[in-house]
């Protein structure tokens, strides 16, 4: 009972301030989610035109589309016409180009849009080359200055996270290791009167790396209940978030921050008795 008299205040500014790191250690997380959902969104919706020559009937457009559909860089392709192509055009210059031109100077294509990994510069050279083996296909295009900046920009920002994310784990790991140190520093004599009586380490070690290990959960339960309170509130505000989520991710993240709070509490815990173990009782003060 002593123990736990004199230890409660401590034990709670710990709990609370391996809360806080854990915390923003998952906020940064889910950000990172987010943006490799964000980049997924992105590329996943980018369209390559597969434009067909004009003597191409509807039958073959169709086989193509059929052949395209079984490859496993596709992801979902569509059928667009020269008449629906002119429609599209049209609205969008605000005018009539048969009209203006005397003729419907468009193409019927194939409209597709691939996997994540095959958009890429290098990804997309080999769809081309594969495509153009038709003799049906007339070209193959895609907005290229899109794909160099999306592929260069995201490469930035996955580095600069990665970074900053690494950078933050070791500051979580110091911060939450020092809280623990300090928590356990106000049982300094606790632990060498248990050793001084003829306590075993092991049995004096035991109660404290219980603790350690029920302030780790409860510190990880903390930081993901202030992590889904954070994500359900910047979802009721962009409800766009919500369709970026990657719930088996943010699972894991969540597992991973309460596995974090209770290996380093242990950890840090089972450090401090062992080092108050081994000091001179002279040397606590």
């Amino acid at each position: 009972m002593a123990i736990g008299k004199k230890s409660k205040p401590t034990y709670f500014n710990a709990i609370m301030g391996v809360a806080l790191v854990l915390f923003l250690l998952g906020v940064l997380g889910w950000l990172v989610i987010n943006g490799r959902a964000l980049s997924r969104a992105f590329k996943e919706d980018l369209e390559v035109n597969v434009d067909f020559h004009d003597n191409t009937t509807d039958e073959n457009v169709k086989r193509m589309k059929a052949v395209l559909d079984k490859q496993h860089f596709v992801r979902v392709s569509k059928i667009i016409t020269k008449e629906e192509a002119m429609q599209m055009e049209n609205q969008v210059e605000g005018g009539n180009m048969v009209d203006f031109l005397g003729y419907n100077p468009l193409f019927t294509s194939v409209t597709l849009k691939l996997n994540e990994e095959y958009v890429n510069k290098d990804s997309l050279a080999k769809v081309k080359k594969f495509i153009l083996q038709s003799n049906v296909v007339r070209d193959v295009t895609w907005p290229n200055v899109v794909v160099d900046n999306m592929t260069s920009n995201f490469r930035k920002i996955g580095i600069i996270l990665g970074a900053i994310s690494v950078l933050l784990f070791i500051v979580v790991i110091f911060l939450i290791d020092n809280t623990v140190r300090l928590a356990m520093f106000s049982n300094r004599f606790i632990i060498k009167t248990m050793q001084m009586v003829g306590a075993t380490r092991s049995f004096i070690t035991r109660p404290f790396d219980l603790r350690a290990f029920f302030n780790g959960l409860v510190s990880g339960g903390v930081a993901v209940l202030g992590l889904w309170i954070v994500m359900s509130f910047a979802t009721s505000q962009l409800p766009v978030l919500s369709l970026l989520n990657d719930t088996m991710l943010v699972s894991l993240l969540m597992t991973g921050m309460v596995v974090l709070g209770i290996l380093i509490s242990m950890i840090s815990t089972h450090r401090s008795v062992v080092k108050y173990l081994k000091m001179h009782v002279d040397d606590l003060y």
